[in-house]
């Protein structure tokens, strides 16, 4: 390189190259994990980039796993799932409650772990608070008012408050519903994860308080005021100002979370079975007929 003719120009002077080339660095933004590329031993089995992920700097939860209640750091949380940190041990495949308040109780399955790092993923069907007989009725009804090609006999009505484990449905339900909360002269649509006759834990992106009270909005299930009883990230509780009849959820349409799930191809190998393949033990709308026939006629 002419550092004279880099100086004081010259007729090579265009053609030299610059005295500091430009740095190539790696293009990570400071406040995004997303822009950092990590090398992965397994390719993704589904996509879950699209969902708002949340960092969370010391927040504590509890865990119940085997009958037994934890208290695990929760790291990150997201719609699908969460990652947590904890001192003991839990295997591929084992069945949790992640607890974070009054109605807010989630069901997971522990999907990855590394050291003491342990990624659960979360049900995803809503779930009912409620005894079996009411459930199994409700279901029904759910069935028969918005999925009428699904056909079943005439059976009595189960009894609601009749509750023993021997008639409880075996396998899950497969529907999502979803609400509308007014607050603060705004309206935001959020995902129903679990609900009982005095509250419910919702999911969305909002700002809600401790105290602060809104409406609930079912839609054709009906509207009742609540107050936030608590928040984590995307996720609050709901105290309900008054008792709410769950038989109203069969008036609105819920949309179905599958049947099954599809295995990861990291786990696709040539064994007979794989402790994916009826993961969730979910119903689907014509298993779930069957199953509540038998049922009711009990």
């Amino acid at each position: 390189m002419n550092i004279r003719a880099k100086i004081f120009g010259g007729p090579n002077a265009a053609k030299e190259e610059p005295l500091l080339q430009t740095k190539r660095g790696n293009p990570a933004k400071s406040d995004s994990l997303e822009s950092i590329k990590v090398s992965r031993e397994a390719q993704r089995s589904a996509n879950s980039r699209l969902e708002a992920r949340h960092r969370l700097i010391n927040e504590r939860a509890e865990l119940t796993h085997n009958g037994a209640r934890h208290e695990v750091e929760v790291i990150n949380l997201s719609g699908g799932g969460a990652m947590i940190g904890c001192d003991f041990e839990l295997n591929l495949w084992d069945e949790a409650h992640l607890h974070f308040g009054d109605n807010g109780s989630l069901e997971c399955a522990v999907r990855w772990k590394r050291g003491n790092r342990v990624g659960l993923e979360f049900a995803h069907e809503t779930r009912l608070d409620c005894s079996a007989g009411t459930q199994a009725n409700l279901l029904r009804e759910v069935v028969t008012r918005n999925f009428p090609e699904i056909e079943f006999n005439v059976v009595e009505q189960a009894t609601p408050d009749k509750d023993d484990d021997e008639q409880r449905i075996a396998r899950r339900h497969p529907f999502i519903w979803s609400a509308v909360i007014h607050h603060d002269y705004q309206s935001t649509d959020v995902r129903l994860r679990n609900i009982s006759e005095t509250g419910a834990m919702i999911q969305g992106e909002f700002a809600l308080l401790v105290g602060n009270q809104l409406l609930f909005d079912l839609g054709e299930s009906g509207s009742i005021f609540a107050t936030v009883a608590w928040t984590f990230a995307d996720q609050a509780g709901l105290k309900f100002e008054k008792p709410y009849d769950l038989a109203q959820l069969a008036r609105s349409r819920p949309d179905l979370a599958a049947a099954q799930k599809n295995i990861p191809t990291y786990l696709n190998r040539d064994e007979e079975s794989s402790p994916w393949d009826e993961h969730w033990n979910r119903l689907s709308l014509g298993e779930l007929r069957d199953e509540l026939e038998g049922y009711l006629k009990r």
